[in-house]
């Protein structure tokens, strides 16, 4: 029976899973740990707007089980030499040099924790991959940790990959479609394995939990994320195609999401696919097929990332086209997180669009309810350095931008209006009154790249108005 978990990483996937488990099974103490002081310290902040994760339902069990069964710490070898059992959660980006540049998963992270946990581990340990990695990561870490270890300390190393979706993490959690655990095929892999399994049966069903090795489970989450990142390429390449032939996407999607082949998840039109998984995982899987010689599978999965970065350049084309020049043009931008009910921002397709906005001489006012302030100027830097400009150029392009506190001084006084996420706040916009206050008559172009606005009522009132796939739009 487990008594002690440590997790290490104190993010979008560690802090979920531990506080569910925590309010699910109150005798196991768990030590959420990181090497990110300030982020332990906004976790253990009286403050709930301190804490860096904004997910519904998070904040509400963090006040139940914090300093009962669940701790954050920055003191990682007392917590993991203590521990029975340690969650890996720690990020595993895209490598930005050496072999597999653009492509390969970075695994210095996860190597770095292999190597403490090996040598601060005075006990046997039970290691639970949760960060999504490459097919065979685990056979890495065993060489790492017997490189390391003691000579009187074993280690069981399993696979348990997440399968959350950010803005439903919490609700996932309790109700999850399926816990995939992998192990060894030996007594002791096994064993670990029923550790993990009579955690999760505190309120998980026995027949979704789901038992593989170790190697089916790695793969398994690539796959699940290469495969609903295309069902999204899918629906957007075919939203290019109804602009054309004057049919409308959500239609479509309708249509075809009612055969109970396909089913109707996934196929919500959007500005292209964001947050930290679903590039990073398919650039991952296209790396580890042409390592395996597999250039055709590998070039398959890459045309989803190709039709994601075609999707943002289409619509930025669209915007540019349609106000003619974009030099000391107002854009309001309605959404800077990659969906809603999420502050995480991390490969939003408000990024790319914003940033060429920008660089095409527009000033933008960006609004969204939780993105931060600072993390959204970050953002831009980033994309923006990676255009190979100096930081003369970035900080002249960054002054183009403010960014709001309200929804309505975002909208105010501006010339074209772009939906990028899909907040309801957004859904409830009086166009009427809106209409009604503008000083000089000019009605701002309208770009709904979320299907979320109602265009009839819009071009009832005499908007000019865009929405992806929609043949209907008075913008072309």
């Amino acid at each position: 029976m487990i008594r002690k978990i440590c997790c290490i990483g104190a993010g979008y996937v560690g802090t979920p899973t531990m506080a569910v488990i925590a309010l699910k099974c109150p005798n196991i103490k768990i030590t959420v740990v990181d090497s990110n002081r300030s982020r332990i310290d906004a976790w253990n902040s009286s403050n709930t707007n301190d804490f860096p994760v904004k997910e519904p339902g998070l904040d509400d069990i963090i006040k139940v089980v914090r300093n009962k069964n669940l701790f954050f710490s920055s003191d990682t070898e007392k917590h993991i030499d203590e521990s029975e059992m340690i969650f890996l959660a720690v990020n595993t980006p895209t490598k930005k040099e050496g072999k597999g540049k653009g492509f390969a998963a970075d695994l210095t992270n996860i190597d770095q924790c292999a190597k403490q946990i090996a040598i601060v581990s005075s006990s046997n340990k039970i290691i639970v991959e949760k960060s999504t990695l490459p097919v065979r990561t685990a056979e890495r870490l065993k060489e790492i940790i017997n490189k390391h270890k003691q000579d009187d300390v074993s280690f069981e190393i399993i696979s348990n990959p997440e399968f959350l979706a950010e803005g439903t993490a919490i609700r996932d959690l309790f109700k999850s479609d399926r816990v995939l655990i992998g192990s060894d095929q030996t007594d002791e892999g096994l064993a670990a394995m029923e550790s993990l399994v009579n955690i999760y049966k505190n309120w998980i069903p026995r027949e979704r939990i789901i038992k593989t090795n170790i190697w089916s489970s790695e793969l398994s989450k690539l796959a699940s994320n290469a495969m609903l990142a295309q069902r999204i390429s899918s629906i957007n390449s075919l939203s290019a195609l109804t602009e054309k032939t004057e049919a409308k996407i959500n239609e479509l999607s309708v249509a075809v999401g009612k055969d109970h082949r396909i089913g109707d998840k996934f196929l919500n039109v959007s500005p292209g696919f964001g947050g930290s998984c679903f590039k990073k995982d398919i650039l991952n899987l296209v790396y580890i097929c042409r390592q395996y010689g597999l250039e055709e599978v590998a070039e398959y999965w890459y045309q989803v990332v190709k039709i994601n970065d075609y999707q943002r350049k289409r619509i930025f084309n669209i915007i540019n086209s349609s106000l003619v020049e974009l030099k000391n043009k107002r854009i309001s931008i309605l959404g800077w997180s990659f969906k809603k009910d999420t502050n995480d921002t991390r490969e939003s397709s408000s990024i790319p669009i914003s940033s060429d906005l920008i660089i095409n001489g527009a000033s933008l006012k960006i609004y969204d309810p939780l993105a931060d302030k600072k993390q959204i100027i970050q953002d831009l830097t980033t994309y923006l350095e990676s255009k190979n400009l100096d930081l003369k150029e970035i900080k002249s392009l960054l002054n183009q931008v403010k960014i709001n506190n309200t929804l309505s001084e975002c909208l105010s006084n501006s010339n074209a209006i772009i939906v990028l996420t899909e907040w309801d706040e957004f859904k409830q916009i009086d166009w009427q009154n809106f209409k009604l206050n503008i000083v000089d008559a000019v009605l701002p172009h309208i770009f709904d790249t979320r299907n979320i606005l109602d265009i009839e009522l819009l071009k009832s009132l005499e908007y000019k108005v865009f929405q992806i796939g929609n043949g209907d739009s008075n913008i072309k």
